[in-house]
């Protein structure tokens, strides 16, 4: 046989054997990885902070004045009236062998009379007050997040003065009192049951984000949210507790952190207790981190 024809002939033979080769690396070639995203972190160390969304983009709302309009008109009726009491203020009994040192000791406090909303600033109040909406997850009735203590103070600034009222932050004392249901609280351990989920979107219910205001049941005095979704500055400096009774404290008169209170999406269960108390620097942001607005007199 002619040698051309040979070399051909096994080169014919040799064809198929190099193709079922290749179709059996191919069909066991390992698929990627696939990372899935994770929460942030739920430790007692302070998280560092998830990669920023642009923060130019609107969530839908705008600062026109009939969206302004409507949104203040929404906040003032969403307010709701806490009668002034006395109340037991830290880790009492209901938060059980969970309650920080930070919580204690436990101490007699006497508040006057006030409002508070009855839901987290959502990201459609602050983008028709400021223009712009930093928040990491967007959504018109999510809330607010991704916001310093100072720039919640510009936000209340301007508030202020679009309405002619006085809203702040609540203080720490008026946070809880309101947290455990003013003078129709029913000692829970969290803010309106016993029972997490009822509640509060926490690290197991949440699907790793934040939730729409007042999907959960309310409590005693018809505010939501105070357990979990966001946490919420309040207008405290962060200091120790101390035995001693008071009258409408307002914290340390200095500091290096402000108070935040009432746990997140991304938090385990006992960080959602209506005791639980954390700080940050007030130029601190996290997409875990919003507000709640108080008003002395309606």
């Amino acid at each position: 046989m002619n040698p051309k024809h040979i070399i051909l002939t096994l080169l014919i033979m040799l064809c198929p054997i190099g193709m079922a080769a290749q179709s059996t690396i191919t069909r066991h070639k390992p698929k990627p990885a696939v990372t899935k995203p994770k929460p942030a972190a739920k430790p007692k160390a302070k998280h560092k902070p998830a990669p920023r969304r642009n923060s130019t983009h609107h969530s839908g709302s705008t600062n026109s004045t009939t969206g302004l309009s409507a949104e203040l008109n929404k906040l003032i009726n969403n307010m709701v009236y806490v009668s002034g009491g006395t109340f037991t203020m830290g880790g009492t009994s209901e938060q059980g062998s969970e309650a920080e040192a930070n919580e204690k000791p436990t101490h007699s406090v006497t508040l006057s009379s006030y409002y508070i909303c009855k839901y987290e600033v959502t990201q459609a109040l602050w983008q028709a007050v400021m223009g712009s909406n930093p928040s990491f997850f967007k959504g018109d009735n999510l809330p607010v997040e991704y916001v310093s203590w100072n720039d919640c103070q510009t936000f209340i600034n301007r508030l202020n003065s679009y309405t002619g009222r006085n809203f702040r932050l609540p203080t720490e004392a008026e946070w809880e009192f309101a947290a455990r249901g003013g003078n129709y609280s029913r000692h829970y351990k969290y803010s309106g049951s016993n029972y997490i989920s009822d509640v509060g979107w926490y690290d197991d219910n949440s699907g790793n984000r934040t939730h729409p205001v007042g999907t959960k049941q309310a409590n005693e005095l018809g505010l939501y949210d105070m357990s979990g979704n966001v946490w919420e500055w309040c207008s405290d400096w962060y200091g120790s507790y101390s035995f001693y009774s008071q009258n409408d404290p307002t914290g340390p008169n200095s500091g290096s952190y402000r108070v935040n209170r009432g746990g997140g999406w991304n938090f385990y269960a006992w960080l959602c207790r209506s005791s639980i108390r954390y700080y940050y620097s007030p130029n601190y942001t996290h997409y875990d981190l919003g507000l709640r607005l108080v008003l002395s007199q309606l």
